[in-house]
């Protein structure tokens, strides 16, 4: 780890309020490290949270839709319910997914998967939430938590000892924690700090997002369309007819997409929404947004008396939705180690933190495999692979058992 062991004579060059002082410090202003500032001082923790100064939505991007939006499992819902912010959102901004459809590449699109939230047994297969929305809520819940004192401004050195770690800021200001959360998206300044490897790949892919109103009733269904040539195309339901795309393009094609107009991308996807959308109109303003696909495997998810939490400690393909659910579940499986401590330990104990690295290490390998081997699986334009492709998925389309567990775990169960 970069920085140097404490002695008593550094710690005590460095002025250190007791304001200053907390059991955990979580780096990082996204909705992860939010929620996990708000479940584990809601837990009896003091919490610091730091964060840069942020810049506030004007009224016209407030009236406006997100173009940044996650599809919520039913772990994360239960998680932000547990703390208060699920019921906190602007409802009339949230939708309900009733089912799934995804479709394979080649003519007619012949392969065909569908799930629905029926036959699932459960209210709805996810919920897509906006960025904002989510995070205003979140913005809100710590305003009212006392438990938490958020601190605007950068570190720029990490230290650690037997005792606790210490941030120093580029104001001078020291804050100390039993324990550091890294929660600082999929560049982490954390993880460098922590000298801990990882392995990285670039997709070759940008995803491209913008927002549209649809001819056709979406009936609360997300469209997926997995094709070789032009990518992963996404279409997921907002409310009322409104959709949502998320186009994980190759690189080349990106670049032409991002050239053209909102209206110019609504008539290039009327060759896969047609027939169950209709024609699709830009939402005003006609934002169009992009992002690099890239798969980051960090070596390890904690370090001595450190923790990382979403895209700190993990960075999947979007194809399945689950990047952020995925952030959701460090924090349950974080909070959940820390709640069951023993009462000689602290928060950044060794023993805890490999409790939350054991319980973690499982799932995520299996979503980064999982999303990775769709990812080259699907990015082959090879005609004998592209029609097993399709009958693998009307296969499991037609084998309940198989289904069924896809779905659960879709749903964030275990089965």
């Amino acid at each position: 780890m970069n920085g140097h062991t404490l002695n008593s004579s550094s710690a005590a060059a460095r002025k250190v309020t007791d304001a200053q002082s907390s059991d955990i410090c979580i780096v990082g202003n996204g909705a992860i490290g939010k929620t996990a500032a708000l479940a584990l001082a809601q837990a009896g923790l003091r919490v610091n949270l730091l964060a840069p100064v942020q810049s506030h939505a004007t009224t016209a991007e407030q009236a406006s839709w997100d173009v940044r939006v996650y599809a919520v499992n039913q772990i994360a819902r239960d998680l932000l319910s547990s703390i208060k912010v699920w019921d906190a959102l602007d409802a009339s901004r949230v939708a309900a997914v009733d089912g799934m459809a995804v479709f394979g590449d080649g003519d007619n699109h012949a392969g065909k998967l569908a799930f629905d939230a029926y036959s699932a047994h459960v209210d709805a297969l996810a919920w897509i939430v906006e960025d904002r929305n989510l995070n205003g809520a979140l913005d809100a819940a710590l305003k009212f938590s006392p438990n938490v004192r958020v601190t605007n401004g950068r570190a720029v050195s990490l230290r650690t000892d037997a005792q606790g770690v210490e941030l120093q800021l580029e104001s001078g200001d020291v804050l100390k924690a039993s324990l550091l959360v890294g929660a600082d998206g999929g560049q982490s300044w954390v993880r460098g700090q922590c000298d801990i490897g990882l392995d990285y790949r670039a997709y070759g892919q940008r995803a491209i997002v913008t927002n549209f109103a649809c001819e056709k009733a979406h009936q609360g269904v997300a469209y997926q369309w997995f094709t070789a040539a032009e990518g992963i195309v996404a279409l997921l339901p907002l409310p009322g007819q409104r959709v949502s795309l998320v186009w994980s393009a190759p690189d080349a094609l990106a670049e032409t997409l991002l050239r053209q107009s909102a209206a110019q991308l609504a008539q290039h996807l009327a060759k896969y929404a047609g027939s169950v959308l209709g024609a699709l109109t830009p939402l005003e303003p006609e934002l169009v947004r992009d992002f690099p696909l890239t798969l980051v495997k960090p070596h390890a998810m904690t370090a001595a008396r450190v923790a990382l939490i979403g895209d700190a400690a993990h960075v999947i393909h979007p194809l399945a939705g689950h990047g952020m659910n995925l952030g959701f579940a460090d924090v349950a499986a974080l909070l959940d180690v820390i709640s069951r401590r023993e009462p000689q330990r602290d928060c950044g104990d060794a023993r805890v933190l490999g409790r939350y690295a054991r319980a973690r290490k499982e799932e995520v390998l299996l979503m980064q495999l999982a999303t990775d081997g769709l990812a080259r699986l699907f990015e082959t334009n090879i005609e004998p692979l592209r029609v097993m492709r399709n009958l693998g998925l009307n296969l499991v389309n037609h084998l309940p058992v198989l289904k069924r567990r896809l779905m659960a775990h879709a749903l964030g169960k275990r089965t």
